[in-house]
């Protein structure tokens, strides 16, 4: 039975505003802290991309549809935290990169190639800024991370990085630092083809919703049943760990409907036919990748590796693994476009 292999498969698995230190004189000729971030490099890596005026934004004034805009400029230039990665000697020397391997076709390990290899999306972008850090596109470990343990795993140290369908929101960027966007989505409602269920409506009352614990999907269900955009007889108590358990869930008849990004709940469809998106995207996201909030030398090196990955690399990868189920002219079929804070 489908439910019961992926159950067993999944067995085997385990803002930034604050940031901008307040630089205040105490004196007259005090000294003047200087921002946490460097000045944006000159030259030709910033070219053609568009820069965010102001400086870094505090944490109040952060709005979750602008969040992707908060991150810095480009460079390929080497610092703290990319010495200490390249300092790894022998079979340690590698990018150490939290991902997800349940997600099929993003980072997903597929049972049918010779050593379950992990291939996907998000798979495909880590494999490039492993070669642009360390020369070697394998020079990779790949640890599987549950989407609650995304923002602990990169504070502790266990990972150098996060590529996991993360949305870049306000609130994380207060815990951690993002990349510019690499993926633009929206939340959507997947559901059984034979459900009652049309889309985030009045449909969902008295339904039973499955999102993943420490989503952005649980965080606006709980949002809006609080404010009555969402009926109060729909159950959202219902979270996992991982995102497939939701499909999981929904396939044993444990809940009536899934609610996440509309990337995942496609190949999540592709997965089952017997479910389907219900309605459109009721948000506007953005995915991005997860770094230490210190860690400026590496989010402006991830951020210039986009700059030719967009150019070359992206819409290649989306077309094997995205475009059968989102579409080759939808509004995700392109990257989107990147805006960087000026810092100086």
């Amino acid at each position: 039975m489908y439910a019961a292999r992926v159950r067993a498969s999944l067995r085997g698995w385990g803002g930034v505003g604050a940031m901008a230190v307040l630089c205040a004189l105490a004196l007259a000729f005090v000294l003047l802290l200087p921002c946490t971030q460097q000045p944006p490099p000159p030259g030709p890596e910033r070219t053609g991309q568009a820069v965010a005026s102001g400086m870094q934004a505090r944490a109040g004034d952060c709005k979750d549809s602008e969040a992707q805009n908060q991150t810095l400029s480009p460079s390929g230039a080497d610092g703290p935290t990319i010495d200490a990665i390249k300092a790894r000697t022998g079979a340690k020397r590698k990018l150490i990169v939290g991902v997800d391997q349940n997600s099929y076709h993003w980072g997903y390990r597929n049972p049918n190639t010779q050593g379950t290899e992990l291939e996907g999306f998000d798979i495909d972008l880590v494999h490039r800024i492993a070669q642009d850090i360390l020369g070697d596109p394998d020079a990779v470990q790949f640890k599987a991370i549950p989407t609650s343990q995304r923002i602990s795993a990169i504070q502790d140290g266990r990972v150098d990085m996060v590529v996991r369908t993360m949305t870049i929101t306000c609130d994380r960027l207060s815990q951690v630092a993002f990349s510019a966007p690499y993926f633009k989505t929206g939340q959507q409602v997947l559901a059984p083809k034979s459900s009652s269920i049309t889309g985030y409506n009045g449909t969902l009352a008295h339904k039973r919703i499955c999102t993943a614990a420490g989503s952005t999907a649980y965080t606006k269900l709980d949002a809006d049943r609080k404010d009555g955009t969402l009926p109060s007889s729909t159950d959202i108590s219902t979270t996992v760990p991982n995102q497939l358990d939701c499909l999981v869930r929904l396939q044993l008849g444990e809940v009536d409907a899934v609610v996440t990004d509309g990337a995942l709940a496609a190949s999540q469809a592709a997965q089952d036919p017997t479910v389907e998106l219900k309605g459109g995207a009721f948000t506007t996201e953005y995915y991005g990748v997860a770094m230490k909030k210190d860690a400026s030398d590496l989010v402006r090196r991830v951020n210039r590796v986009l700059v030719g990955y967009r150019a070359g690399g992206w819409q290649a990868s989306y077309d094997r693994w995205l475009s059968a189920t989102l579409g080759k002219d939808s509004s995700a079929s392109k990257p989107p476009a990147p805006q960087y804070l000026r810092t100086n």
